[in-house]
């Protein structure tokens, strides 16, 4: 489908305003993109946006930019439909299950999240093919002349698109089709640097680094299995067959990492690595009077605010029974974000809505704990406003992101496998009469807040740079070119072992033959 221009002229100088081309993945992700957007639209660039026809959250039309639509279908929305909620009724069956039986579901879930990923990439890979061979399409990118690719590396499209069109490349990355960014790019001791999903700390014991490295080997094995056989195919045919495709999607000029060393541990890193962590969070507009009226009823006692994202809507209502039973236990008031079915034991103090400004509320003097799922942008806006979280994990990189965060003395985190009223009201309490959880974070908040830049003004001061160079070369390192072999200097190391079993065994030779001279000497002497 051909592009649509939806937005006014801008009011913004253009004279130094580029062209920007942005490849974006769909969902929470979006959100995130959307915020750069904004800025560089308020700055006068040009931005375009490749969506799929289906898009769930990316809207066709926008006054920030102009949309090319891609024919087909990428399924995003119905693959995480498809793959969740079934993913959740596995976790809680494990509250009345055995040791045996917990194995096998834990296996069950990754098998259906291997299933869903790969499903996933799939229909990516499909809608990367109708774009290649939509002939319009491609012959309005080819004379749109980018001066950049804005993409989203948790898909492929918009690195095969900034190759094939020549334009420098910029990542808005944390997670990438072959894992954490980090693991890609930098040097990553496993003895210090925990590996996703494993939940553990730079401080780890023995057995906590054997589970490490073995989380590793297999975590970078199931993310290649999930990702090569969809798109190294459509690097072949459309990049070249002489391409090397285990890294050609490390490929960027710039990498704009949706993290800071307030919310990561502490780890090497690399010149092209700006990190940004905390972005999208703003100063708090006023809130609608009804929420404002309803906090300010809470006199001393304060607000706690739930929100478990969008991905998953409702909760079985068991579950949603024991939340609701616990919130009406408190003294303070609740602000609820749910959309399912109302709990019948639905406390005075409660007050369930379909949305809420989360920024909003979590910067208001009167919010005391946030309920989070532990999604990323929940997390950094919690630290942004310095309040503490109750966790209660879910799927994905949630349950990472919240053990970052009590390693740092800021959450609590329940399983919501194990949740009942009771356990549930005595995290509520611990966030909210524990001093060290709120002290901690707001300790988080000052750290991350006291920068010279402003982390969105960060992002898009690099992805100008890179329009102005027309790259950042200078800044890639050389390693992602080279094997693994080489990297780690084997070669070097085998040819200096052969170099000293060589003059080994000469120095051993040159003396037995000696010997042997000297021996023999000796005996016709005699």
């Amino acid at each position: 489908m051909l592009p649509s221009n939806n937005h006014p002229t801008s009011l913004v100088s253009c004279a130094s305003a580029g062209k920007i081309l942005v490849f974006p993945l769909d969902g929470s992700h979006w959100v995130n993109m959307k915020v750069i957007i904004e800025e560089l639209h308020a700055k006068g660039h040009e931005v375009s946006v490749v969506r799929a026809a289906d898009s769930w959250y990316i809207s066709e039309k926008s006054p920030l930019y102009t949309s090319v639509t891609l024919t087909g279908s990428n399924g995003f929305k119905e693959n995480f439909e498809t793959y969740l909620s079934p993913q959740l009724e596995i976790q809680l069956q494990d509250r009345h299950s055995s040791f045996w039986t917990r194995i096998w579901n834990l296996s069950q879930m990754r098998k259906m999240t291997v299933d869903q990923f790969s499903q996933f990439h799939k229909g990516m890979s499909e809608m990367i093919v109708n774009m290649f061979e939509d002939e319009k399409v491609m012959w309005y990118l080819r004379e749109a002349q980018y001066d950049v690719v804005l993409t989203d590396p948790g898909i492929g499209g918009g690195a095969m698109l900034a190759r094939h069109l020549n334009v420098p490349l910029v990542f808005n990355v944390r997670w990438t089709i072959q894992g954490e960014a980090h693991f890609l790019i930098a040097p990553s001791p496993l003895s210090y640097i925990p590996f996703t999903a494993t939940e553990l700390t730079d401080k780890m014991t023995f057995p906590q680094r054997i589970k490490n490295v073995v989380s590793y080997v297999m975590g970078m094995y199931t993310l290649s299995a999930i990702t090569q056989p969809h798109y190294k195919p459509l690097v072949e045919k459309y990049i070249g067959p002489d391409v090397d495709y285990s890294t050609f999607f490390l490929d960027s000029d710039i990498w704009l990492m949706r993290n800071d060393f307030v919310f990561e541990f502490p780890r090497p890193t690399m010149p092209n690595v700006i990190y940004i962590g905390g972005f999208q969070c703003k100063p708090p507009k006023p809130l609608p009077a009804h929420l404002e009226a309803f906090i300010q009823s809470s006199g001393d006692h304060g607000v706690i605010i739930m929100s478990l994202g969008t991905l998953i809507g409702t909760l079985p209502q068991d579950i949603v029974e024991e939340i609701a039973a616990a919130f009406a236990q408190l003294p303070q008031k609740v602000l609820w974000r749910y959309v399912g079915e109302r709990p019948a034991n639905l406390g005075n103090n409660t007050l369930m809505v379909d949305w809420l400004p989360q920024n909003d509320l979590l910067a208001h003097p009167k919010t005391r704990v946030f309920v989070t799922h532990g999604g990323t942008n929940g997390v950094q806006e919690a630290i942004f406003q310095g309040v503490p979280v109750v966790g209660l994990p879910l799927f994905f990189d949630q349950p990472d992101n919240l053990s970052r965060l009590r390693a740092k003395g800021g959450a609590v985190i329940v399983d919501i496998a194990m949740l009942d009223r009771h356990v549930f009201a005595d995290a509520l309490m611990a966030a909210l009469y524990n001093p060290s959880y709120r002290e901690n974070m707001q300790t988080l908040s000052r750290l991350h807040r006291d920068q010279p830049m402003k982390p969105l003004d960060k992002a898009v001061f690099w992805i100008e740079y890179v329009m102005r160079h027309k790259g950042a070369r200078h800044l890639q390192t050389h390693a992602n070119k080279m094997s693994w072999f080489v990297y780690h200097s084997l070669d070097v190391i085998a040819a200096l072992l052969s170099g000293v079993l060589l003059v080994t065994f000469i120095c051993v030779s040159t003396i037995r033959l000696m010997w042997k001279f000297v021996f023999r000497k000796k005996v016709k002497h005699e």
